[in-house]
């Protein structure tokens, strides 16, 4: 893995109104693993993304954000794909987890969407979901609460307390993925 570039991205839906929500999670991880390198985001002139092309543990890397909805997601990541010449391979998507209790981090290759609209927008666009993804947990909602409803407010009082810790610890994940492969990072932080 150490000779490829990567495409790391965050899903999440644009605007201060969802930044800090729980379908946000993914710009949240993607805003920390920034913040490690130094870089600023910059709008792409290409696809509708912020993005950092920067090196993490060594690796030259491109951070994104889409700036298109959760729903709309696809576009920019298949765009982004496109422009860097990369494979789906050699992209990592961080994004919210229902059916995974709050912090819990789950990393893993492929797979299906699980009612996700972000990934099913991806795999829309991209004609796979032969991609790894970075499953970060906020549980199921309350009593008979719309998992979209749920996903679309912000982290509770107590989650807000542990999400500095876990939002670090997801963006450890990420780089433990680049650098040392599935395997290993699914032995230290799937849980």
């Amino acid at each position: 893995m150490a000779d490829d570039v990567w495409l790391v991205v965050g899903l999440g839906n644009p605007g201060p109104s969802y930044a800090r929500t729980r379908h946000n999670i993914g710009h949240l991880v993607a805003d920390e693993l920034a913040a490690r390198t130094g870089a600023k985001w910059k709008q792409s002139k290409q696809v509708k993304a912020e993005v950092i092309e920067t090196r993490i543990s060594g690796l030259r890397t491109v951070l994104a954000k889409p700036r298109a909805y959760m729903n709309e997601s696809g576009g920019p990541v298949s765009g982004l794909l496109k422009f860097f010449k990369l494979d789906p391979a050699n992209l990592v998507v961080v994004h919210d987890e229902l059916d995974i209790d709050f912090g819990v981090l789950r990393c893993k290759f492929g797979g299906g969407d699980n009612g996700h609209n972000g990934l099913k927008s991806v795999r829309k666009s991209l004609g796979t979901g032969e991609y790894y993804r970075v499953r970060f947990g906020v549980g199921r909602p309350p009593g008979r609460q719309a998992p979209a409803d749920f996903v679309l407010n912000e982290f509770s009082a107590a989650e807000r307390k542990d999400l500095p810790f876990a939002v670090d610890r997801t963006a450890d994940a990420v780089e433990s993925l680049l650098t040392d492969g599935l395997e290993s990072t699914q032995g230290k932080y799937n849980s």
